[in-house]
């Protein structure tokens, strides 16, 4: 799994806990429906200001969209993104 589909799983979680479509998640953010939908199907990755936008939409601290995302910092080699085992969620 990707850092985008991550974040994406998480996205659409959130939204739907909050009993919001696609559509009103967009109005309320102010970004594109379209938008909404690649985010959360990992096409894409969001900036900074979206996940604001997307947090503000849904009413939560906008760390919650980064559930499962974590950073593994580097010693002597570049760091890398630690994901969660995909066969461990399922």
């Amino acid at each position: 799994m990707s850092v985008a589909q991550q974040f994406g799983d998480n996205l659409a979680r959130l939204r739907k806990r909050a009993g919001m479509s696609q559509e009103e998640t967009s109005v309320r953010a102010g970004l594109h429906r379209t938008e909404i939908s690649q985010l959360e199907r990992g096409l894409r990755l969001a900036r900074v200001d979206t996940v604001a936008k997307l947090a503000s939409a849904l009413e939560i601290a906008p760390g919650e969209l980064f559930e499962g995302i974590a950073w593994k910092a580097g010693a002597v080699h570049r760091g890398s993104f630690e994901l969660p085992d995909q066969d461990a969620t399922l």
